[in-house]
């Protein structure tokens, strides 16, 4: 289908704004709260669970259906205060340690101050540290250093921070004129922004439902257990998530991913075949790929004992769970598959 101008503008916008909003798993009541305004915008009353997610009724009848995007990023915790005053982490998520060298960051104390900081080698001149080539970064070589006057552990405890407080990324989102955007955390608010985009799309009536749509926006995914509560009445539950780029796949920075398999097993054989015709019908650059070291909200719904047909899409991002790279093209294809896919009532 033909998108209404200004949609993918819409999903780019929606993304930086998202991204620029600190919510690794654990503390993203700011991203509930940007989702609930921007669903209550699109004419939709949003719904928070006990656990955080965020999820909204588009409407529409018959075979229900729930596309699921995650709000939750890497992260880190304080896990202890050096006797220098600077701080030792604890990695939130899955990514290796090597992506946090020279990496900016935030520090949220539970009493609600904020600090900035910054991820470095233990001994960072390279003046000095000849070693410092070698150095294996893991979180005994790798240390934040607190932007505030403080050489120990008391005085860096005086300010307020403990261990326990989170430690948030800095996104430096950035869209380039040639349509690239680039920032942290594209795994998975590029989605949640097309997501949004796609409710502003059914709120306008630009976009009929063929079938009853939820919208779910998990807060816990890059831990394993964001898509664990589902309504109970839906029969599909699609994860829209990043599409992964490298070797031998076939997604890149431009297409919409179509995943058949992933490290939980396959995807439903009838549901990914229905989203590889919807994605003809559209006409998208799209790809199927097998993601080998992947999981999902999905994965995370059948697990907790849903009964549901599952499925995985998603714009192509390289240097997952780095500093990421995304295009507009990749974004536009994503809404165009899925706004053909729920137009339509399954053919079951």
């Amino acid at each position: 289908m033909n998108l209404a101008a200004g949609t993918v503008d819409r999903a780019l916008s929606l993304i930086l704004e998202l991204c620029a909003t600190p919510s690794p798993t654990g503390f993203t009541k700011s991203a509930e709260a940007f989702l609930e305004t921007a669903i209550a915008a699109a004419g939709f009353t949003p719904q928070r669970t006990r656990k955080g997610s965020v999820y909204a009724c588009l409407g529409g009848q018959g075979h229900p259906l729930v596309l699921a995007a995650h709000v939750d990023t890497l992260g880190a915790v304080v896990r202890s205060i050096k006797g220098n005053g600077r701080l030792r982490y604890s990695k939130v998520g899955g990514y290796p340690d090597l992506n946090l060298v020279a990496q900016t960051c935030l520090i949220h104390t539970r009493e609600g101050k904020t600090f900035s900081g910054t991820f470095q080698p233990v001994d960072a001149s390279s003046h000095v540290n000849p070693k410092l080539k070698e150095l294996k970064p893991d979180d005994e070589n790798l240390e934040i250093l607190v932007d505030e006057r403080t050489r120990s552990r008391e005085e860096t405890l005086a300010l307020g921070i403990s261990p326990g407080d989170m430690v948030s990324l800095d996104a430096r989102p950035v869209l380039t004129q040639s349509g690239f955007l680039k920032s942290r955390h594209l795994d998975d608010k590029a989605s949640a922004g097309i997501l949004l985009a796609l409710a502003g799309l059914a709120g306008t009536k630009d976009l009929i439902l063929g079938r009853e749509v939820f919208l779910l926006f998990t807060t816990y995914e890059e831990v394993g257990h964001g898509g664990a509560v589902v309504p109970a009445e839906v029969e599909e539950f699609l994860s829209v998530d990043m599409g992964a780029v490298g070797d031998d796949l076939g997604c890149d920075e431009y297409k919409v991913s179509i995943c058949a398999k992933d490290s939980n097993g396959p995807y439903d054989w009838d549901m990914t075949n229905a989203l590889k015709q919807a994605a003809t019908r559209a006409g998208c650059d799209y790809a199927v790929d097998i993601y080998p070291s992947y999981g999902s909200d999905a994965g995370a719904a059948l697990f907790s004992g849903h009964d549901l047909r599952h499925g995985l899409v998603g714009p192509g991002v390289y240097a997952s769970h780095g500093y990421e790279r995304t295009h507009r093209d990749a974004i536009a294809n994503t809404l165009a598959l899925l706004a053909e896919y729920v137009s339509r009532a399954p053919d079951l």
